[in-house]
């Protein structure tokens, strides 16, 4: 195992939006360390200079702009053999200004769902996805018919929920599948992703496109058949709960694209679970190298503070369902 270099180059960057919700990528120059490629605009963090600072001084040499408004998206580590790197990236909605390649670099403006057709540095696939995914991540609670889930699924979408996990460990497979098929056509009508967290045969029977594991299933995931590589299929997202530093690294070793981390507060599902708190959910995020969401106790008014502390943002159940 190569030797991790001492000292790690502090980056800011950002993922841009403009008013159309559209992503601007860079092309690096190919004379420099990963030229050639795509990446979110940013630079170096001279020392002692504040993130956001930096961040604008650097959008504004490189792009022309002036960050306005802007918030934390995900801060991650990465090693290469060369160098190592700490980048702290921010999602910017808000800049003054005509975004222009001011140092002869090529300039685009992508949709999230372009962005897997441009070549990006191994240290951005965390920040591709944390750009893809949403603030919220809804859970689907306890299923009384098929029509209640499906109306009550129909309501977090009208408000603004576009990502549903489908979570129903007390129906049987036969009655899974039958809530899945009837929850899919809902939400790929409101433009949302619909996950299910159930046994992979059944999500591939399924077709799902996005599998959540549970910590069973995570433990198994690095065994045949259980791998991407293997004979499964490659699902478009593959996430898993977490609880501590052992399974976030397991995800990210696995290469899973987010994960959930609880519970941060008291649950009444589990109120015999002791918390995380926010300094520990802060410490754990920290060591994590892929997107994550804070579980347990959440609510829209804990979203802003999941930011702050390292946070995809939030997943919950009872706050939207």
């Amino acid at each position: 195992m190569s030797q991790t270099p001492a000292k790690l180059i502090h980056v800011a960057a950002a993922v841009i939006l403009d008013k159309d919700r559209r992503i601007l990528l860079a092309r690096r120059p190919d004379d420099k360390h990963q030229g050639g490629l795509w990446e979110f605009p940013g630079g170096k963090v001279e020392p002692g200079e504040p993130v956001l600072d930096a961040l604008d001084r650097e959008l504004h040499e490189e792009l022309g702009i002036r960050v306005e408004q802007a918030r934390p998206l995900i801060r991650i580590p990465h090693h290469y053999a060369d160098k190592s790197v700490l980048l702290d990236v921010f999602l910017v909605d808000g800049f003054s200004g005509e975004a222009h390649g001011r140092e002869g670099q090529p300039v685009r403006w992508v949709r999230a769902s372009e962005l897997d057709d441009y070549d990006f540095p191994a240290a951005n696939r965390p920040i591709l996805a944390a750009a893809r995914l949403p603030d919220r991540l809804l859970i689907t609670g306890p299923v009384v018919s098929v029509d209640d889930l499906r109306a009550r699924t129909l309501k977090a979408l009208e408000g603004g929920i576009r990502w549903v996990m489908l979570r129903a460990p007390e129906v049987s497979e036969e009655a899974f599948a039958e809530l899945y098929r009837a929850l899919r056509p809902v939400c790929d009508a409101a433009g949302a992703m619909l996950a299910v967290n159930c046994s992979v045969e059944l999500a591939n029977r399924l077709g799902a496109r996005a599998l959540h594991l549970n910590g069973e299933r995570l433990a198994n995931w690095g065994q045949t058949p259980f791998r991407r590589s293997g004979v499964c299929p490659q699902f478009r997202w593959l996430s898993a709960s977490c609880h501590d530093s052992d399974q976030l690294a397991m995800a990210a070793a696995l290469g899973l694209d987010f994960v959930t981390l609880s519970p941060v507060a008291t649950t009444a599902s589990h109120p015999e679970t002791a918390p995380l708190g926010w300094r520990r959910f802060a410490e754990l995020c920290g060591e994590a190298t892929l997107p994550v969401y804070a579980l347990g106790g959440m609510g829209e008014a804990d979203l802003e503070t999941a930011w702050v502390n390292g946070a995809q943002g939030i997943a919950a159940i009872s706050e939207w369902w």
